[in-house]
């Protein structure tokens, strides 16, 4: 009989890069019972990264003023007062079943550790087999295990509001004066788990004054308030910072810097939260690892790097490197070298290289599927339907000749309200692709009101085709039949173009308005020439 969970009670765990590697297994609870009430019990520092998150119906702080046995008993009674049937522990402390326990939570499921076995009613055991695992698969195999959920996407997902990403691009620009054709970069040189896991100061600065140079590019440094030091090092080795280096360490809290962190270019950073963030938020990272196991918590997706040294003594994971090179007085083999040899290895050049790679160099043209590549007759469910506008072949055969990448990207709303099978979706994409010789195409499926933070105008595909396809999006032009087409292209700092054969015949926002694509293409090639000028 298929279990049910009208009320669940999710314990998070408290560092900011592993909570963000649940936002998978959350996404999976939600898929696997839609109806439940799910609540997430998590530390105040971390409960701003679920703002939005359509997987959470309530976030429950674990403040300071439950530290104390008294204070565990009182959230108990709190949680006991909710009536939760299911108890889902991602972390591994005894104070997650403790706490559930005596919330008398009928249902209580997390892996064995830390001695508290006899506390849940489904505890799953951990092998080396899921020691070994991404932290996102580990979170998933609880799941898998005691639910027989099998995941779906593993990407984790971070959903910020308009006014989250206007705020930031706004403080970047009075700030820095950036324009949509530079390149900004994040460089993130702390990392709170410990010093074996923080690359060099003045690595981080020869590497910074290299981007500034060699690539015009403007810089932004992030930190938390411990790190604050750190960065001001860094800014110190510049004689005139403020013009292309912008200091926000101790300056942001956890969602001003997750949509400070989506506009930069690219992510030079140590193993840190912020690491995870950014995959989160799709955007390129170079990921510098000492200590620390880059197998299970490497960012992950495309489009990223991780520089590492081999070397017999990492991954050890400690947060300090032994520093003891004798014991009793004399040096004995078998001790700790205390070399730091994993972070120290590790150049500029090493840096700069993996930044490179990541480096979106592409140029594409985003298209609108209904009303710019064919008619739009309201809900697309059939091939009779499909109407190619004359033309089109030709026209996109003249932007794959100019050097651009041609992605589609289109909102198919039609899934969600059950008027379209995503199957269909799915194969007209593909055909589309075939015979217009497109590179890739894009689709979200939700409802309006979902919340999605993959939905035109809200950027998320267009980062994920940057991470996929390495595309510039400095670079690029959107061009659809709606305004929301033109919203898109100035999310990312793209140029968009309406085209006047589908929904809308205006935009006060388009870069220009075409009649139809091949006028649009026309105007592109004759921005390409006056850039080459």
């Amino acid at each position: 009989m298929e279990k049910k969970a009208d009320k669940i009670l999710i314990r998070g765990v408290n560092w900011i890069g592993d909570a963000v590697l649940t936002i998978p297994a959350l996404r999976a609870v939600r898929k696997k019972f839609p109806d439940a009430h799910i609540s997430l019990l998590v530390k105040p520092w971390v409960a701003e990264l679920f703002k939005g998150n359509p997987d959470v119906n309530e976030i429950i702080l674990y403040d300071e003023k439950f530290n104390s046995i008294t204070g565990k008993v009182k959230l108990a009674m709190t949680l006991r007062g909710k009536k939760f049937t299911t108890a889902i522990l991602f972390q591994n402390a005894f104070d997650a079943a403790f706490i559930a326990w005596l919330a008398r939570i009928p249902e209580r499921i997390g892996y064995t550790r830390d001695y508290r076995r006899l506390l849940l009613t489904q505890p799953v055991p951990v092998n080396r087999n899921t020691l070994n695992k991404h932290h996102v698969d580990y979170y998933l195999n609880l799941l898998k295990e005691s639910f027989h959920v099998e995941p779906g996407s593993i990407e984790p997902l971070l959903y910020l509001s308009e006014d989250e990403i206007n705020q930031a691009r706004n403080l970047l620009n009075s700030k820095l004066q950036t324009h949509n054709s530079e390149l900004l970069i994040g460089i993130n040189p702390g990392a709170t788990y410990g010093s074996a896991k923080r690359w060099m100061t003045e690595r981080f600065a020869e590497l910074i004054n290299r981007i500034i140079n060699e690539y015009n590019a403007k810089v932004v440094l992030f930190g938390s308030k411990s790190e604050i030091e750190i960065a001001r090092d860094i800014v110190s080795y510049f004689t005139l910072p403020g013009s292309h280096i912008l200091n926000m360490a101790g300056k942001t809290n956890l969602r001003e810097l997750a949509a400070l962190i989506s506009e930069c270019d690219v992510l030079i950073t140590n193993d840190s939260g912020p690491m995870h963030m950014a995959s989160a938020l799709h955007v390129p990272v170079v990921a510098i690892f000492g200590s620390t196991d880059k197998s299970a918590t490497g960012p992950l997706g495309k489009g990223h790097k991780i520089v590492s040294k081999e070397i017999s003594c990492s991954p050890c994971l400690e947060k300090e490197c032994p520093v003891s090179t004798t014991h009793r007085g004399r040096f004995e083999p078998g001790f700790p070298e205390g070399h730091l040899k994993c972070m120290t290895d590790i150049t500029t050049e090493d840096v700069l290289n993996a930044f490179k790679e990541v480096l979106p160099k592409e140029k594409a043209v985003f298209l609108d599927r209904d009303g710019t590549l064919n008619e739009d007759v309201g809900y697309l469910n059939s091939f009779e339907n499909l109407k190619i506008f004359p033309g089109t072949p030709e026209n996109l055969r003249r932007l794959k000749n100019a050097g651009f990448k041609l992605i589609g990207i289109t909102n198919q709303s039609g899934i969600a309200r059950g008027i379209v099978s995503e199957e269909f979706v799915q194969e007209t994409n593909e055909y589309l692709q075939k015979t217009l010789t497109i590179d890739d195409f894009y689709y979200c499926p939700h409802h309006p009101d979902n919340g999605c933070p993959c939905r035109k105008p809200k950027p998320m595909l267009l980062r994920k085709a940057r991470l996929e396809h390495g595309i510039n999006l400095k670079s690029s032009y959107v061009i659809g039949d709606k305004t929301i087409d033109v919203f898109l292209a100035k999310g990312v700092g793209a140029q968009g173009i309406l085209v006047m054969t589908g929904h809308d015949k205006e935009s006060k926002e388009a870069d220009f308005i075409a009649q139809n694509l091949g006028q649009a293409v026309d105007w592109i090639l004759e921005q390409e020439k006056l850039r080459k000028n």
